[in-house]
């Protein structure tokens, strides 16, 4: 009788001993495991006026072109906002799946802009929750000065933000971001910031496989004295079509730079102040994909 017990527990102790070793190797091969990345949180590497948590892919050009029209309660004598268009031009290439660089040109104060978009933490299903993208930039106004009693320098003309943005995948058809921004303007009128502090919050809601909706809220803490300006609202709908991404929107900001839209929005929804555009988005491969 006690040999048998013996030989139970020899049996038992053995047994443990494989499951623990199992648990082990599992474990293991659960560390070694490829992690495999969310993407398409969103159809475009921008909401509407705000970046995204998606980014370009390695020698992927991004030809984007925006217009905004004016004001649609302009009535029919501006064809409802349509008779007085501004664009904005831009370029966007994928250095690396983690790092953008930008350019682009607006028609309004003649901005020139440029920005570099890193990505340092990615979504993941087996590792992080969320993305995280830092942005940095800088736009110049190149308008022809018409006061003759003052003169313009670039660093007038010359202003400058960083951007952080935390969004996640939640689901198949929902995704949602945070954007704390920094602006600075070197010069502004009487009365104005020139440290602009705004959160930015992104959403897109998948409709059907081509077909999402997209929102881009501002909120700015400060820069506006006395209620001048306005917290840019845009709504739109992203329309995928093969290599485009067509988008229709509606935005009480005219600004399409995130100087512009963040410290000189001063449209206001609840006034009717809205602007219908589009933006158009084609992406080309300028570098041939490696085939192992």
């Amino acid at each position: 009788m006690k040999a048998t017990s013996i030989l139970i527990a020899i049996f038992v102790l053995f047994q443990q001993g494989i499951m623990a070793q199992d648990d082990l190797m599992k474990e293991l091969q659960d560390s070694t495991k490829k992690k495999e990345y969310v993407s398409g949180a969103f159809k475009s590497t921008r909401v509407i006026n705000g970046q995204s948590i998606e980014m370009l892919g390695e020698g992927v050009m991004d030809v984007r072109i925006l217009h905004r029209f004016g004001p649609v309660n302009q009535g029919i004598s501006e064809f409802f906002g349509l008779d007085r268009a501004s664009m904005r031009l831009g370029f966007d290439y994928g250095i690396s799946k983690n790092f953008t660089v930008g350019i682009g040109r607006t028609t309004t104060n003649k901005d020139l802009d440029g920005f570099l978009k890193y990505r340092p933490v990615q979504q993941a299903v087996n590792g992080s929750p969320v993305s995280v993208i830092l942005v940095g930039g800088m736009s110049v106004q190149t308008y022809k000065n018409t006061d003759s009693t003052r003169e313009l320098t670039f660093k007038d003309r010359s202003g400058y933000y960083l951007q952080a943005i935390v969004g996640r995948k939640i689901s198949q058809a929902f995704s949602l971001q945070l954007s704390p921004t920094w602006v600075h303007r070197n010069t502004v009128i009487t009365g104005d910031a020139n440290d602009v502090y705004a959160v930015g919050v992104g959403a897109r809601y998948k409709v059907s496989h081509r077909i999402a909706l997209v929102v881009d809220y501002f909120y700015v803490a400060n820069g506006y004295p006395h209620d001048r300006g306005s917290n840019p609202l845009s709504v739109g709908i992203d329309i995928e079509t093969g290599g485009h991404v067509f988008q229709l929107h509606f935005s009480n900001s005219s600004g399409m730079n995130e100087r512009a839209f963040i410290t000189e929005t001063t449209y206001k929804w609840g006034k009717g102040d809205i602007m219908f555009g589009f933006n158009l988005s084609r992406v080309f491969n300028i570098k041939k994909r490696k085939i192992n």
